[in-house]
């Protein structure tokens, strides 16, 4: 393999005529199909353990035509021998970005780990380079392998990486009867997976270690999560998915559904919106897939945890003044798993300058100050949500004052619930919550 320089006149020239293919022009230009079509120039191919053998013949020529292939180091070797130029992944991986667009119109490949679009560099590469120049050649992803192999249906399985990714992000998904099949970003993962799964009381849950799938080192092996002690030093292959079948002991921490979770899920220092209010809330605040919300004086970040719980794709920033409430804020959104949830610290509405905009809006502290409204009510779009909730005097005038002059809902939740009185049973009610939640026009 030569190594890549970004001078066009250093390049290898590709391999004319491959497989019948007419031969690229002299500057490397991919030839025009039969209709006249300028041809895609960036070739993206997924490669698996197998290597070449593995490769369609279309993938094969699109890898041979190339002037530059640029891939992991192990790619490049599974791909060998290669006549063309090479360009391994640097750290970061962003930094080679610039050398694969200079060569726009030039012939080249991208050779990625089986489905280049599950969980792979192809998505990257078509945020940077029109679809239309793109030509994919993609092989079976870990999933479909692992579930070939498991007999599981995928339609059913939850797909799960955790490369870059924190391990808490599978909490979620623990429910019982589940079958994940999680991506793992090396080969002490499947132990940290196993003694977390063990440890939020799903024990009993089986995994299926599934390594170097398709290829000569291919290996399998199974463990219960709660022997996550027999994994340590089993040399497990760095390129590895771990298959869960999820178990739960008698009290797991199953995360519910629906919105409102207890109290008791979340650490506090009573600063902290109540359940039936919580739910009340959500169901307010309208959450759709992928939105964005501001979770403003977030005390806890019950609310943005439970906004991020309702789909995987939503995010929420939840800011907060004081630094106590900050740090266990974060411990909540990682012990429920959610912890893309981004704490802000910082005091409304200063700190609420220069944030991602937000889809919906929660004002929950700082009610009382008309300023932190105003400024969540102008950073919405257009059909955005804004709910807030005040329990104080001074704050209820607020919310008031933003109904007549903006419409909306306007309602009192009162809630009470039953507890002891001496030998008995009686009503202990919650302070009167009075929530307004308007759409903006």
């Amino acid at each position: 393999m030569a190594a890549f320089s970004p001078d066009p006149a250093r390049e290898s020239s590709p391999a004319a005529g491959a497989a019948g293919r007419p031969a690229p022009d002299a500057a490397g230009r991919p030839a025009p199909d039969a209709a006249g079509r300028p041809a895609p120039w960036l070739a993206i191919v997924g490669i698996g353990e197998d290597g070449r053998a593995g490769l369609s013949p279309a993938a094969a020529r699109a890898l041979d035509g190339a002037g530059l292939v640029v891939g992991g180091r192990r790619h490049l070797a599974l791909a060998a021998p290669l006549a063309a130029e090479t360009l391994a992944w640097p750290s970061p991986i962003e930094a080679a970005y610039p050398a694969i667009l200079a060569r726009r119109g030039r012939a080249t490949c991208v050779l990625a780990t089986g489905d280049p679009f599950h969980y792979g560099i192809g998505a990257v590469l078509a945020g940077l380079v029109p679809p239309a120049e793109i030509a994919c050649y993609p092989q079976p992803s870990a999933f479909s392998l692992a579930a070939a192999r498991l007999g599981w249906p995928l339609a059913e399985t939850v797909c799960l990486t955790l490369h870059g990714r924190p391990l808490e992000r599978v909490i979620p998904h623990l429910q019982p009867g589940a079958r994940l099949l999680v991506l793992s970003r090396d080969g002490l993962t499947p132990g940290l997976l196993a003694a977390l799964v063990a440890a939020r009381g799903f024990a009993g849950s089986r995994l299926t270690i599934l390594e170097a799938m398709g290829g000569p080192r291919e290996r399998r092996r199974e463990v219960l999560a709660h022997a996550s002690g027999s994994l340590a030093g089993a040399g497990i292959d760095p390129l590895n998915t771990v298959a869960v079948e999820v178990a739960a002991d008698a009290h797991a921490a199953v995360i519910p559904l629906a919105p409102g979770l207890d109290e008791a899920w979340f650490e506090s220092d009573g600063q902290i919106t109540k359940a039936e209010v919580r739910a009340v809330t959500l169901a307010a605040l309208r959450p759709r897939a992928g939105q964005v919300l501001w979770d403003v004086g977030a005390g806890s970040g019950s609310v943005g945890i439970e906004w991020c719980l309702r789909h995987p794709a939503n995010r929420a920033l939840a800011v907060e003044a004081r630094e106590d409430r900050a740090a266990r804020i974060a411990r909540n959104a990682l012990a429920l798993g959610v912890p893309d949830l981004a704490v802000v610290r910082g005091r409304a509405p200063e700190a609420l300058r220069g944030l991602r905009p937000p889809d919906a809006a929660f004002v929950g502290g700082g009610v009382s100050d008309p300023a932190v409204i105003a400024a969540a009510w102008a950073a919405l779009p257009p059909g955005g949500r804004l709910v807030a909730n005040a329990v104080t005097l001074e704050s209820e005038p607020v919310l008031i004052e933003a109904y007549r002059r903006l419409g909306g809902l306007l309602r009192r939740i009162g809630i009470a619930r039953a507890e002891p009185v001496g030998g008995m049973q009686g009503w202990r009610p919650a302070m009167p919550v009075t929530q307004w939640a308007a759409t903006k026009p």
